[in-house]
Parts: structure tokens; sequence; C-alpha cells
């Protein structure tokens, strides 16, 4: 486990040795002695991210009188430790994920119910369709801070080069393929290596078909994966590949490949988030496009995969006053996107400036038609049933003649999970 505390004085900056590379002090205002506390654990993996905590904690601990401390966590370790501090040593803060994430801590009383503050900053209406992914029976578990919105991304110069058409319907995809194939472009790139961009692709095919509510109770193991309700999934799924709408061998390469062939005018679209933006130079970001995942079934409104980062006061917190206090200066619109704008996620408040990325502000426009939101397969369903169905659709995409035994494997799963 890699931790690195981190803390900031107004006169100098002192550094301690710990586990790896690690640092110490507490934020302290110059002109009196501090008797609040707060303590802070962050598991952001952007250097430029982790600065944006530290200056927001700074400024936050100098107005408020408090003494903060902020503890950076390695990401992945992250994932592990939280599962622990939170029983045996619990922050005033931490930041993790929305979705089954959290309410997987929600469910074992880990997190604090902030309704009350929410409901005190008026946030409810900023936050919009967002608010559900920190919402368990009626209440907020947490704040969302910023997320990836996924679709489909495309190069504009490409399309123009050879009179291609961003798909509005489902039938489009296939016109899409014949005119990319007679370019000599495949479709729809993607790469399956690691699995959750199948899960992905799944998401996108249900939410259009069978919309949010069947969805999630699907993620939340109410629905078996052999039932009716599934089957034009997998048939209009398999309809494409055997088309040959996607790429070719994509078992043997990750996202990143997959989004170069984009880049690099070998593939017409890709279905991804808005990370697109890292594979792509500079100069071509102009390029870029996004267009939601199309229509498939008439009266289905649109309800898009946004997967929520949050931030949390654990139940075991000390100081929850401060820590609510902390929200409060976190979650102002000018500080929310200092801290979102290293990373490029999308704000999960709509009055959160975006910047000039070109991406973001696309993807902000198309928030506005979106009706509701999930979060994304890994994300909203139990962790093993989670791999268990990327695996199965990875296969899905290379055997679709498979589908019954495919299907029954994850189903089984998901009663061993959830009876």
């Amino acid at each position: 486990m890699t931790i690195d505390r981190i803390s900031l004085r107004p006169t100098r900056r002192a550094f301690m040795g710990g586990m790896g590379a690690a640092a110490s002090t507490a934020l302290f205002t110059p002109a009196i002695a501090q008797s609040r506390q707060l303590t802070i654990i962050s598991n952001r993996g952007n250097a430029d991210q982790r600065k944006a905590v530290e200056n927001i904690a700074a400024d936050f601990g100098k107005a408020a009188g408090v003494s903060v401390t902020v503890n950076n966590m390695d990401h992945e370790a992250h994932k592990t430790a939280i599962r622990n501090y939170l029983v045996a040593s619990p922050p005033d803060i931490c930041f993790w994920f929305s979705g089954q994430r959290m309410r997987s801590f929600v469910e074992k009383n880990l997190f604090e119910d902030i309704s009350d503050l929410i409901a005190k900053e008026n946030w409810a209406g900023p936050m919009g369709t967002s608010i559900g992914a920190v919402t368990v029976n009626g209440k907020q578990y947490g704040l969302p801070t910023g997320g990836i919105l996924w679709g489909l991304f495309y190069r504009q110069d490409t399309f123009d080069q050879f009179g291609l058409k961003a798909p509005e319907t489902f039938e489009d995809f296939f016109t899409l393929a014949a005119q990319s194939k007679k370019a000599g472009l495949t479709p729809m790139s993607i790469g399956t290596k690691d699995m959750w961009t199948a899960g992905g692709w799944f998401d996108h095919m249900n939410l259009r078909i069978n919309g949010l509510d069947h969805h999630m109770d699907l993620m939340a193991g109410k629905i078996k994966y052999t039932d009716a309700s599934l089957k034009e999934v997998f048939d209009l799924w398999e309809r494409l590949v055997k088309a040959d709408f996607f790429s070719a061998n994509h078992t043997s390469y990750a996202w990143d490949p997959a989004a170069a062939a984009v880049v690099q005018k070998k593939a017409a679209m890709i279905d991804l988030g808005n990370f697109i933006k890292y594979a792509f130079p500079v100069d071509d970001l102009a390029q870029v496009r996004f267009k939601p995942f199309p229509s498939i079934r008439p009266g289905v409104a649109q309800y898009e995969d946004f997967s929520v980062d949050s931030i949390h006061i654990p139940s075991g917190a000390r100081n929850k006053e401060a820590a609510k206090e902390f929200l409060a200066y976190f979650y102002k619109p000018e500080n929310l996107g200092a801290y979102l704008a290293p990373e490029g996620n999308m704000p999960a408040r709509s009055d959160c400036p975006v910047g000039n990325d070109p991406i973001l502000k696309m993807a902000a426009e198309s928030m506005k038609t979106i009706k509701g939101t999930a979060q994304y397969f890994d994300r909203d369903t139990d962790p093993d049933l989670a791999q268990a169905g990327m695996k199965g659709f990875q296969e899905f995409m290379v055997r679709p003649e498979r589908r019954e035994q495919i299907l029954g494997q994850i189903e089984r799963t998901r009663a061993r999970i959830y009876g």
C-alpha cells in the first residue's frame, strides 16, 4: 500500500517519512490556535488533482479555523483499504464511488446520511439526475463530484472524408457498417481485453430497449439473465456481431489501442467515455465529436451511463460538523470546478464550469436531454456478478451461438449472490 500524507502550513512545508513516499503536516491558520480537526482521505491518482484537493483544504482550513490533514492513498490500494479504515479508524471525509460501490457501505451503516445538508444548500436542482447516484431509499449518503459520460465518439474529418453519418437509430448502424467497410474502416472499434467495454455496450443496449428501471432491477439482482426481457438485447447485439460491426480480434487489446484506431482513421466510431481525449493529439481534439447511443425502442427515454465519483462522511467520523462545513465549501461550483479540471471529468452539478474542454462542452449539452442515469455495469452490480457478466459478454461477442450457455452461467452467478 502506498499512502501520501499531504498537508500545508502557511509558512512552510514539512516532509516526514512513512509508508511509501509519505509526508504529513496539518493545515493551520497563522493567527489562532485551532482546536477543531478534520481528516480527509483522498484516492486521486492525478497529481494536479491531488494538488487541487490540498489547495481547497488549505483555503477551507484558513477560513473556518480548522486544522486539516489530507492523506492521499494510491488509487488501487484505496479500494481495499477503505473496507478496513471505515470500520477501524474512519476519517472525517473520504473520496469514493457512487452507485453499488457506495450502497454496499450504506447497507453496512458506514456512510453518513447527509440529506439535511443537501436540502439546506439547495443542491438537488443543480445535481439533476446525478443525485440518484448517491441516493439509497430516498436519502443521500454523499455528494456526486464528477464523472464519465459514455457514448459514441468519432472524428469529423473522417466522416467528412468518407461521407459517413452518425447513427440516429439502431438500423443506422448497418448503414454505417456498409459505408465504413467500403472505405476500409472498422465500423465500431472496441477492445474487450479488460472486458468492461463489453459491459458498457450491454448497458447501452439494455437502457435503450428496456429502460432505466428495468436495468437497475437487473443490476440489483431482481431479474434473471435468462429472462425473456433480455432476448431483444442479445438478438440485436448478435446481428451486429454477425455483420462484422466490431473490431476483429478485439479480445486481444484494451480500450486505448481501440481508441487509437479512431485517432488514426482506421475505425469510424468507438463507444467510450470522455477520457478518450487522452488518446488524441492536442491538435486533433477539434475534430472529436460526441454522439449519444442511438435510440432502439420507440418511447424509451434517453438514459445514459454516467459513472460518478463521490465524496462522503463516514458514519464513524469524529468531526461531523466540520466535515459538513467542508463539503459545503468543497461543493461550491468554483471549487468543484477547480477540483475536476485536472482530470477532465464531467461535473455532476449543472452550474459548475467546464472550461474550454471541447469534449466536456459536448457532454454538457447532451446531459441536458438525459432523463436518468446508471453508473456502469461494473459499478452498478455486485462485483462477482459484474465479473461473470463482463466475461460472458466478451465471449458472446466472439461466439454468439453460445448465448444460452453464457447467459445460463451468468444467471447461476446471480442466483448464488441474490437468491
